[in-house]
């Protein structure tokens, strides 16, 4: 058995506060036993796409860069070169010595971006990068509208994690509503899924809790806080079921 930290946060259009907020929350979990701690789809930026480019940044230099996670981390969250989300991330996991799968932030690779989830070891190290593989494009007329495709681009593999704790599936929000993604995950031996998500009122209320339980593994999903920035209100409510029962959910509102 372990902890999960589950960090609830209320994303605005201020990085800085942003990447601040995800930090002390980081901490607060780790303070309270979490040897592995999951972060919500779209941490660093509002998501709508009006933000996602503006926030995005590169992590291929990171990705190359030597093993030396505490002095590559910078304060400077402005500096798009810094890679701010991901230099936090990595250096975090390595001070608290824990396992951090680190939601989800806009990747920019080349002139392509990315809807991306990092996955970092207790030594700060990047463990996996997922791509987020289903988009989200809705139109539901009264409701809700939004095409994710029109920004993003879909990742193109499965990602599966070998930690501390066990080996754990990788997915973002809509591949949630994949029970084959799930199914090639079990088929591989993990032991936990993890799905980092911003479900809308409509599909939250009726599908976020369902499918999770319906997934017939450990499930943990983290959500932003509803009074969140962005294009359309979010559901909240952060979860751990196992096969059987909910184990945990949060409410709506910012929380750990």
């Amino acid at each position: 058995q372990f902890k999960i930290g589950l960090c609830q946060l209320s994303v605005n259009s201020d990085k800085n506060i942003n990447i601040s907020n995800a930090r002390s929350s980081i901490q607060s979990a780790s303070k309270q036993g979490a040897i592995l701690v999951l972060l919500p789809e779209m941490w660093n930026c509002p998501y709508s796409t009006d933000y996602f480019t503006r926030f995005s940044e590169d992590f291929d230099d990171k990705e190359n860069s030597p093993s030396d996670y505490f002095t590559r981390f910078s304060e400077d969250f402005d500096d798009k070169q810094n890679s701010p989300s991901y230099s936090m991330l990595s250096d975090l996991a390595c001070r608290e010595g824990i396992i951090i799968v680190g939601g989800s932030v806009p990747e920019r690779c080349g002139d392509r971006l990315y809807n991306t989830c990092c996955v970092f070891g207790p030594n700060g190290e990047l463990l996996a990068k997922h791509r987020k593989l289903h988009m989200f494009d809705v139109y539901m007329t009264g409701d809700i509208s939004f095409k994710e495709s029109s920004i993003f681009l879909a990742g193109e593999e499965p990602t599966i994690v070998n930690t501390d704790v066990g080996r754990i599936g990788i997915g973002i929000c809509h591949g949630l509503r994949f029970p084959e993604l799930a199914m090639v995950y079990r088929e591989r031996g993990a032991h936990l899924l993890c799905y980092p998500g911003a479900f809308n009122m409509s599909t939250g209320e009726a599908l976020w809790e369902l499918e999770q339980r319906a997934r017939q593994l450990y499930v943990a999903t983290c959500s932003p806080a509803r009074d969140s920035a962005g294009s359309y209100t979010i559901w909240g409510h952060s979860t751990v079921v196992n096969p059987v029962k909910l184990l945990q959910q949060l409410d709506m509102m910012e929380q750990l």
